[in-house]
């Protein structure tokens, strides 16, 4: 018998006469049929306020790397909260977390800590731009660097405001951004090096930055294609322009030097978040140390009254010691167990003639239903995302699965973590079996 959510229906009711929208985070309300109110979590598995057991992919938007709850980490944040949970001043955990990031990450010569990845976007793209004496900031369509005025420009425009091919709209989806931050922006199409070389030779004295997820993650799962990373290094190098990974879904996920180590680039600065706090509220901005000059003069401001937060720096601490004494063996076993699961759904979508395309890199990847007539085939980029995924069947889908205890991201991302097993991708696939019988028979009657 599927799944039913009484008690969540009642609070997220309860809910909406006091919080805004009933949600503390717009994307939540996504969730159908109804937002989740969940009691607790133990490593692979969600138990809601119904007693209903998930087993958990969406794993906190990717930053439960280490699962949920891990007995270390509570017990190093126990003993910090006995000890004060905030003083707005220095503490030896600082050091000991920043001198853990040096040594796990190439080009890791300075660090300064935030409490979100939004903030830390923020910082790096105002060092770039006082670095650089530049105005301009050059970025991807459908990347997401956080939900400030300056992180969504250009991030998921409707087909009939995308612009042109050679100038891709600088549109922000939100209403009340400050008009004049579009103007500053340079967008450019994902895994097309010619096309970025044809934006930066338009703009190269202008630009002050290029900013990417090394992995595109936030619609669809799209690695780079050959020469890309090169040629985002190249014209930086080239062009004076900084170089800026955002790995707040990459970061640590791809092992201890992160995406960049992965796949064998070094940029100037580098956004982490998400699985570097697992959980709590915390981010960091890393890079060589002349790109962070600006900051040590005193000249750009970097400030917060959280920043550097003991508690959750005790949190950071344990989570980054855990990534370290995995050595080498991280991140393959991620990815063997992530592309068992994607090779599953495969199969259950071929059983049952459903149109689901799995794609990604395994320990994260992204299940796309192909609209009617779209074409098989990897997605390299936005816009050909945005044309072939069939967002409403794949909700359905995604509910259907939800009701059988397995847990997805809304708009279609899947995450492993280190708390899932062999026997965790094998029950899911129990589980899914059930939901693709259901969803396939549903459908076809809507």
């Amino acid at each position: 018998m599927s799944y039913t959510f009484p008690k969540s229906a009642a609070l997220f009711a309860r809910a909406q006469r006091s919080i805004a929208g009933g949600v503390n985070s717009g994307i939540r309300k996504m969730e159908v049929p109804v937002p989740l109110y969940f009691d607790h979590g133990k490593g692979s598995r969600l138990f809601d306020v119904d007693g209903n057991e998930y087993i958990d992919f969406q794993i906190g938007q990717g930053a439960i790397l280490y699962g949920h709850a891990p007995t270390g980490m509570a017990d190093a944040i126990a003993t910090q909260a006995h000890k004060g949970t905030h003083w707005a001043a220095q503490s030896e955990l600082e050091i000991d977390v920043a001198e853990r990031l040096q040594k796990m990450i190439p080009g890791a010569e300075r660090v300064r800590f935030n409490n979100s990845a939004t903030e830390v976007v923020l910082s790096a793209l105002r060092l770039a731009r006082a670095h650089t004496g530049r105005p301009m900031i050059l970025k991807f369509e459908g990347h997401y660097h956080g939900w400030g005025d300056e992180g969504l420009v250009g991030y998921a425009p409707p087909p009939d405001q995308w612009g042109t091919e050679d100038d891709p709209t600088r549109l922000h989806p939100s209403k009340g951004v400050i008009p004049e931050v579009l103007s500053t922006f340079v967008v450019a199409r994902w895994n097309d090096p010619a096309h970025l070389r044809q934006r930066v030779a338009e703009h190269h004295d202008q630009i002050a930055a290029i900013i990417f997820e090394p992995v595109l993650c936030n619609t669809g799962c799209m690695p780079p294609v050959a020469g890309m990373l090169e040629t985002i290094r190249e014209l930086c190098d080239e062009n004076g322009i900084v170089m800026i990974a955002d790995e707040t879904i990459t970061g640590f996920r791809f092992g201890a030097g992160c995406a960049q180590s992965y796949y064998g680039f070094t940029p100037d600065l580098t956004i982490l978040g998400k699985a570097i706090g697992g959980g709590v509220p915390f981010a960091a901005l890393v890079g060589k140390e002349k790109f962070f000059a600006k900051i040590m003069s005193g000249e750009v401001v970097h400030a917060g009254t959280l920043n550097a937060n003991p508690l959750c720096l005790s949190a950071a601490k344990w989570c980054l010691d855990e990534v370290i004494s995995l050595g080498d063996k991280h991140p393959a076993s991620m990815i063997a167990l992530g592309e068992q699961l994607k090779a599953g759904l495969s199969k259950l979508a071929a059983q049952h003639n459903i149109p689901l395309q799995p794609q990604g890199p395994g320990l994260v990847f992204h299940a796309t239903m192909l609209k009617p007539g779209a074409p098989t085939g990897p997605i390299t980029n936005y816009r050909d995302y945005a044309l072939r995924q069939d967002a409403p069947r794949w909700a359905h889908l995604r509910r259907c699965l939800l009701e059988e205890g397995v847990r997805a991201i809304e708009r279609g991302l899947w995450f492993i973590s280190l708390a899932h097993t062999q026997a965790d991708i094998d029950e899911a696939l129990q589980r899914a079996a059930l939901a693709f019988a259901r969803h396939a028979a549903d459908w076809k009657a809507i």
